[in-house]
């Protein structure tokens, strides 16, 4: 049962992804992002200024080179992402973005110079065979950069996973990365609204605004106790129901569909995610 947090945060992470897909309409994703990671930046620090009853001491690191490029590559897939929300159907740029297992098995081996065994390898394969189903009818829609960018989204994903093993075997605690993460994406949003122009919100926009902020926080939170309470392994395959979640979305809300092919994708990409997680060390990510 303590596993079943990670459906929560599943379904509020696939309800996020509504929310950013309707706002979408009004605002660039790098607006997305940064109202995204602003809400989430006040809760972090509340919670660390709280426990620890100081306001920035418990702040400090050695590491800021390492969080610097954690948070570029975390940020720019989340850019990446809700575009390919923006413009694809919801299933199809979730499950893109899901690619990050696949993605993590083969920069391990590469980066850190893991060993993976012949069932991980078997997993990478399948999972890129689902991508290729996957992004078959959306070249042929010319969809193609949306998709593209949907999966450079899940292969940052990784690199930002792989980055946070680094600072984790350098002693940086669980709040500190999360903490630089949502601040230097806060940032980065925020130069960029800057540099490119951003729209006020009007009243009507604050409740989408407010929900995407208040779903990725309380998902991020979710997912962490499912992991701190339950078991490693059942935990990253329930995290794939995020799949189902937003194809269940996306035909309730949008009235997607989806061509036979496309879910045959959507299908094997997530069996394959399953596959690599089970075959992988009992490590757990930390989530963008």
């Amino acid at each position: 049962m303590k596993s079943s947090w990670m459906l929560v945060a599943a379904a509020l992470f696939a309800l996020m992804s509504v929310l950013v897909k309707h706002a979408s309409a009004t605002f660039s994703p790098a607006e997305l992002v940064f109202y995204r990671s602003a809400f989430g930046l006040l809760a972090i620090w509340s919670v660390i200024a709280i426990r620890h009853r100081q306001l920035l001491a418990p702040l400090a690191t050695p590491h800021l080179r390492a969080h610097v490029w954690r948070s570029l590559s975390g940020f720019t897939a989340l850019v990446l992402f809700f575009y390919a929300i923006a413009r694809l159907p919801l299933a199809t740029a979730v499950t893109l973005n899901y690619t990050a297992p696949l993605f993590l098995a083969a920069l391990s081996a590469w980066w850190l110079r893991e060993r993976h065994g012949r069932g991980l390898v078997g997993a990478v394969l399948l999972g890129f065979a689902g991508v290729l189903l996957l992004l078959r009818p959306q070249v042929q829609g010319q969809a193609w950069l949306p998709a593209l960018a949907g999966l450079v989204s899940g292969m940052l994903a990784a690199t930002a996973y792989v980055n946070v093993k680094n600072l984790g075997r350098l002693g940086e605690s669980e709040w500190l990365v999360v903490f630089y993460f949502t601040l230097l994406s806060t940032a980065g949003g925020a130069a960029w609204m800057a540099i490119a122009g951003a729209r006020i919100p009007q009243t009507g926009d604050w409740p989408w605004l407010i929900g995407i902020g208040v779903t990725a926080t309380v998902a991020q939170l979710a997912l962490t106790r499912a992991y701190h309470r339950g078991r490693t392994l059942t935990v990253g395959s329930l995290a794939y129901t995020t799949v189902g979640f937003s194809a269940l979305y996306g035909v309730l809300l949008f009235g997607e569909r989806l061509p036979p092919i496309t879910w045959a994708g959507m299908a094997v990409v997530a069996a394959a995610g399953v596959w690599a997680v089970r075959a992988s060390p009992p490590t757990a990510p930390d989530s963008l």
